[in-house]
């Protein structure tokens, strides 16, 4: 009788305890996730190859620029070059009539700025990328 009553109240705590409410915390890794497609945040394509920082256009005198912050970062590869790319994302591998080349990546960190030809019209391209021409392979995008 005594084991019939201990299970019987061991059950109902279980029951109890179990259906208690306990509040939800915001997961850390959403908060990631908002932080990486912010816009003009280069988003790394390849994960081998991160890349980070953001991308903007300026103008100057008449002059168009791209510019990295100072936060920009790539991984290090051969033959990287900055491009200009027609659709919203780029995806690891380029087919060369979906971009064009803006120049050559000057350093793999830090703040950087490139000249935009005047025949570009920027109404043609969404996103800038950082790609390695030798191996078709694209280590990360931000949307302009």
């Amino acid at each position: 009788m005594k084991f019939k009553s201990l299970t019987a109240v061991s059950l109902a705590s279980v029951l109890v305890l179990g259906s208690a409410i306990i509040p939800a915390q915001a997961s850390p890794s959403l908060q990631l996730v908002a932080q990486a497609t912010a816009p003009n945040s280069f988003v790394t394509v390849e994960q081998d190859h991160p890349t980070t920082g953001t991308a903007r256009i300026v103008t100057e005198n008449g002059q168009r620029y791209l510019e990295f912050d100072r936060q920009f970062d790539t991984a290090r590869g051969p033959d990287v070059k900055v491009i200009l790319y027609r659709g919203s994302t780029v995806p690891v591998n380029v087919s060369e009539s979906d971009y064009i080349t803006l120049a050559a990546l000057k350093g793999f960190s830090g703040a950087q700025r490139y000249a935009i030809p005047n025949s570009v019209n920027l109404d043609d391209f969404q996103a800038v990328g950082i790609w390695c021409k030798k191996f078709n392979v694209t280590f990360g995008y931000a949307s302009l």
